[in-house]
């Protein structure tokens, strides 16, 4: 337990039995009475972000989040199954908390899962993956030097943006965090 005039952003904390991470942190200054600290926290089992205020006296939890590398095998409906790396223990993590980055699962993708006394409560993939396009316009005959980007669809079902030269069968490299092309793998 720490006072809560020592919870910086990027803490976790745990609030009503639920892990949070801090995302902003002030400390309201009262006339006659002692300080509160306000915190906008997001649920890390749930994804939503509240505000809440602590007396500056208070003392709040720490949360022990455990990061365990762990690699996709495959998508059975809502879930889609992991092996631990390590002791090769098998998972299965339902499809709303995998959320966006189920557009960047392949088999064999190792990511990062973070867990809260022993619950799934997070994932997340490398900065940058590699797919294959599965569909896309043909290539512009008198295609110029400048970037002209058309819509393609990847093996995964992700939609992005992708240079004229881009055919389908091409393997790609693609953002995770902006779903942005980043280059011909």
């Amino acid at each position: 337990m720490i006072p809560t005039t020592q919870v910086k952003t990027g803490n976790c904390i745990v609030v009503d039995g639920d892990p949070h991470v801090v995302l902003d942190r002030r400390h309201i200054t009262l006339a006659r009475k002692s300080g509160k600290i306000q915190l906008k926290l997001r649920n890390l089992r749930t994804g939503l972000s509240t505000e809440r205020r602590f007396a500056s006296d208070e003392k709040v939890e720490i949360a022990t989040i455990e990061e365990t590398r762990m690699q996709y095998l495959y998508e059975d409906g809502e879930l889609y199954y992991f092996m631990n790396t390590e002791n090769y223990e098998q998972i299965a993590i339902n499809a709303e908390l995998i959320g966006d980055n189920r557009y960047y699962l392949t088999e064999g993708l190792v990511i990062s899962v973070s867990f809260f006394e022993g619950k799934a409560i997070g994932v997340r993939s490398p900065k940058a993956v590699v797919l294959e396009v599965v569909e896309t316009e043909p290539a512009l005959k008198h295609a110029t030097a400048q970037a002209q980007l058309k819509p393609a669809v990847t093996n995964t079902g992700l939609k992005v943006n992708v240079p004229s030269f881009i055919e389908p069968g091409d393997k790609i490299k693609v953002n995770t965090e902006t779903g942005e092309y980043l280059e011909r793998a």
